[in-house]
């Protein structure tokens, strides 16, 4: 049986593990990636509309990338995660220069698809299906393009979201995740606005890890590719040692991605979700009693890091 094509919008911060999520999506074949927005997360939007438009340009292909939202909903961008993910996003590597810009910003590019995916699927048009969306950094553009199209849940088929911590400690706090903690009203909103959504949270994320194995792995490739994810790899598990005191980083976004992308199996727990906006639990993502029913992840294939792996290492790449 073919698998059917899932067209996905794509919104990232393009830290080290959005690139490796961006190379895992990029080499399977059901996955029709129509469109990319950036938010100011592990890097400001802009820097991450930069690596990731060096990424597609290192494959030879071709995604329209928006620059989206630079500051969160009522308040200003932090400036990032250097520690973790290096001053440029991605471990300090060099990339190459990538490909322009989409002229629309992110929420705009997001609802002009997802409105004509719709309608293609509402024609009943053979092969065509509603927008799936993959949010993998803080939830401000989704924010914004619920203001400038209040029906995009009904839109877009599956949102999945890497963020959140919800029976688990936090990794910016003890309670809170980073996606969420950076723009909560905008996760507030987004999580209570009743999409078809899965959440796959730190609670499952931290189950599935690479080490310095993979990353020598992606560098012994050859290809600019996969030195460049090998190295800046291991940079990243230079901060989860500082943290966890073993080398292994989370597979945050590429679990994401792959449980997207169906080729992971996830274990879910349905629960409506809020989310605390200020005090001390800050960006806390809070089981309640009442709203729209969440699928949070709480447990995935053991073979996720292999299958996710086997993808990034089997992606054809420009020769240098």
């Amino acid at each position: 049986m073919t698998t059917p094509t899932i067209p996905l919008f794509l919104d990232c911060d393009t830290g080290v593990d959005d690139a490796l999520a961006l190379a895992y999506l990029l080499d399977v074949p059901h996955v029709d990636l129509v469109g990319i927005g950036t938010v100011s997360g592990n890097i400001d939007s802009t820097t991450a509309a930069v690596n990731t438009s060096a990424l597609l340009g290192m494959v030879g292909r071709s995604v329209p990338v928006a620059v989206g939202a630079h500051d969160p909903l009522g308040g200003a961008y932090g400036g990032g995660a250097p520690h973790v993910h290096g001053v440029n996003g991605v471990g300090g590597v060099d990339l190459p220069a990538g490909v322009a810009a989409a002229d629309d910003p992110a929420a705009e590019l997001l609802v002009r698809l997802a409105r004509s995916h719709a309608a293609g699927a509402g024609a009943g048009a053979a092969g065509t299906r509603k927008l799936d969306v993959l949010a993998i950094g803080p939830l401000t553009n989704l924010a914004v393009a619920l203001e400038l199209e209040p029906r995009l849940p009904e839109l877009i088929g599956t949102l999945t979201i890497m963020g959140g911590a919800v029976w688990e400690p936090g990794n910016v706090s003890a309670t809170a995740e980073a996606n969420i903690h950076n723009d909560a009203e905008a996760a507030r909103r987004v999580l209570t606005a009743g999409f078809d959504l899965v959440l796959v949270p730190l609670d499952v994320t931290r189950q599935h890890r690479f080490d310095d194995a993979d990353g020598d792995r992606f560098i012994a490739a050859g290809d600019p590719l996969r030195v460049a994810l090998g190295t800046m790899l291991h940079r990243y598990i230079d901060f989860y040692e500082t943290v966890d005191h073993v080398r292994r980083a989370p597979l945050h976004d590429p679990l994401a991605a792959a449980i997207t992308a169906g080729e992971v199996a996830p274990t879910v727990r349905e629960t409506p979700l809020d989310v605390v906006t200020d005090g001390a639990e800050h960006g806390r993502t809070v089981p309640v009693e009442q709203g729209p029913a969440v699928r949070v992840v709480v447990a995935a294939d053991a073979a996720a890091a292999d299958v996710i792996r086997n993808r990034i290492l089997a992606l054809a790449a420009v020769p240098a």
